[in-house]
């Protein structure tokens, strides 16, 4: 009885010892199981390239929205989508979309182009809601060409589903601490990136709360390898003047055992290449998560079968840390 007893305190000890910490909750859900799942729906040859504006692009923004449904995820707004329309000249002359009220004026005075794109925005309200994160990537790619010989679909595997199925992971690993975070933590899935960085400049410009956003991460090709070599490289851009979103992932590679080799690159205003430009012109701190170019960069050969899935999987991770420390310290 009385070693019966002994062992069952034990247990008890121990279970409390070894109880998972809401971070370990979290990264328990990010799987290459749900990486290889939403990266070979999105980069499949179904959905034609996901051009915004387009048939494949709309199919894709419905598969994300469904995802958010099924995760529990809450629409920031009445519905998931965030509409909007981009104007340019007349396709003869030279000129890019544009979403600036101004500039929409003055191109719907000649014969004009006219794109209907929609944004996704997901959210999980936090304790204080007058502070936001975001955790965002586009959904767009490049389209088809039924002029090219041989293959004419551009899957945008790389570019960027693989940055869509981090922001999906991170959501669902959000919901699985059990934890309401101090900051709400919206999720946002871009549309007309390729086009522009038309969403995410869209977003900002008409955002009612971007004075109380607190932080942003991006995601922009983070499945491949530039040099094969060296498999566990990423380049990790982040606003100079916040030095602890470094520290966060030092001290995290550490702790959790992450398999990287972060390129560690401050930058003052890092308002270059992708979606976090929007948000850095704004003078809201970034992260920008990027594994570099590669040969198959906007081309149709960015196919599904050349992800490194591993990699795809410790920088998602690595992401979610990012995004629950942003969420959740008040220091930064």
């Amino acid at each position: 009885m009385k070693k019966a007893l002994l062992l069952w305190m034990v247990c008890i000890v121990g279970g409390s010892l070894f109880a998972q910490t809401p971070q370990e909750k979290g990264l328990d859900k990010i799987s290459r199981h749900s990486a290889e799942a939403h990266v070979g729906f999105l980069a499949s040859d179904e959905l034609e390239g996901r051009e915004g504006g387009f048939r494949g692009g709309r199919i894709a923004g419905e598969y994300i929205v469904s995802c958010l449904k099924d995760l529990g995820v809450q629409p920031l707004n009445v519905t998931y989508y965030q509409p909007f329309q981009a104007y340019r000249k007349e396709r003869q002359k030279k000129g890019r979309f544009q979403v600036d009220p101004d500039s929409i004026a003055k191109l719907q005075k000649e014969v004009h182009e006219c794109l209907s794109l929609r944004n996704i925005l997901g959210m999980i309200k936090g304790k204080n809601p007058d502070e936001y994160v975001i955790v965002g990537a586009h959904y767009d790619h490049l389209g088809t060409d039924p002029m090219l010989e041989g293959d004419q679909i551009y899957n945008g595997a790389d570019d960027n589903a693989s940055g869509v199925s981090a922001v999906l992971q991170i959501a669902k690993a959000f919901l699985a601490t059990g934890v309401q975070p101090e900051r709400t933590v919206i999720f946002a899935f871009w549309d007309g990136e390729e086009k522009g960085l038309l969403g995410s400049a869209f977003f900002v410009r008409t955002c009612p709360f971007l004075n109380q956003i607190k932080g942003y991460l991006n995601f922009d090709m983070i499945g491949r390898n530039n040099n094969e070599a060296n498999p566990e490289h990423v380049v990790y851009f982040y606003t100079e003047s916040h030095p602890a979103f470094g520290n966060w992932l030092k001290e995290d590679i550490k702790r959790y055992g992450l398999r990287l080799k972060p390129d560690y690159r401050p930058w003052d205003k890092p308002v270059g290449g992708s979606d976090n430009g929007s948000f850095a012109k704004k003078e809201i701190p970034i992260i920008w998560y990027h594994t570099d170019g590669h040969p198959d960069y906007h081309l149709p050969s960015d196919e599904t079968e050349k992800i490194n899935w591993d990699k795809l999987v410790h920088i998602t991770k690595a992401s979610f840390l990012n995004m629950w420390h942003m969420a959740n310290d008040k220091t930064f």
